[in-house]
């Protein structure tokens, strides 16, 4: 299975004292050291973390693939063209949250997700539509003619070692097989950590990945490329 690695949480740090350190970029060159398969960021509206001269320097430096987390706007797709990441996963945006708290609701925004992946995909850039686990969002992607999703573990991952977890699992692997029979390309993320991943690791139809707090915290002790190494163990168990 492939691991993106989130580097968000490397400039948030940055960020903190707005200095030029610690910086994306080299994160993102250990993760690959690492084993990384590919480099996720998520450029905020609000730009909070990861900023444009983050993406565009990754573009030109990173060997893996770049995928560019987004909200669905036309200002993003703008950017997007812009610096040309290999792949833009769509996301829910808002303000006050945290972090991303839940998938996109495909149906309710289906004009707008059809206009900004049309832009994308025209440029010749991947998309793909972080959701909920659930055969109605699955079918509302389909729609549309997505034909990559990615699945938010965030429900499972916060259930974790209780009663829920089995259920959250059994949704997530119900959505895959369905999403299978429609030949999706299937990825996941979203609170997975090296204590939980392995269930999600386990369902062999998904074919990666996006980890990056944990990972990033990880970093904080053993370092960016051996905490990549570590979770990539873990995926090949």
């Amino acid at each position: 299975m492939k691991l993106s690695v989130n580097i968000d949480h490397i400039a948030t740090l940055r960020q903190a004292r707005m200095t030029n350190e610690p910086d994306p970029v080299t994160a993102a060159a250990l993760a690959e050291l690492g084993g990384a398969d590919g480099i996720t960021v998520h450029l905020r509206q609000d730009r909070r973390h990861i900023q444009e001269r983050d993406v565009e320097i990754l573009r030109r430096v990173i060997k893996s693939k770049l995928n560019m987390e987004m909200a669905v706007s036309m200002e993003m797709v703008k950017i997007a063209l812009k610096y040309k990441p290999d792949i833009c996963t769509l996301v829910p945006e808002s303000k006050d949250e945290v972090t991303t708290s839940g998938g996109l609701d495909v149906s309710m925004f289906a004009d707008k997700i059809q206009e900004v992946a049309g832009n994308l995909l025209a440029a010749g850039i991947g998309v793909s539509l972080f959701i909920d686990p659930g055969i109605e969002q699955v079918k509302a992607c389909h729609r549309l003619g997505m034909r990559v999703v990615e699945l938010n573990t965030g429900d499972f991952a916060k259930n974790a070692g209780n009663s829920y977890a089995k259920l959250e699992l059994d949704k997530i692997a119900k959505s895959v097989t369905y999403a299978r029979k429609l030949n999706f390309t299937l990825l996941a993320g979203h609170g997975l950590t090296y204590q939980n991943v392995r269930p999600i690791a386990a369902i062999e139809e998904i074919e990666e990945l996006n980890i990056g707090h944990s990972i990033v915290a990880n970093a904080a002790f053993v370092g960016m490329k051996e905490a990549v190494a570590r979770m990539k163990e873990l995926l090949a168990c």
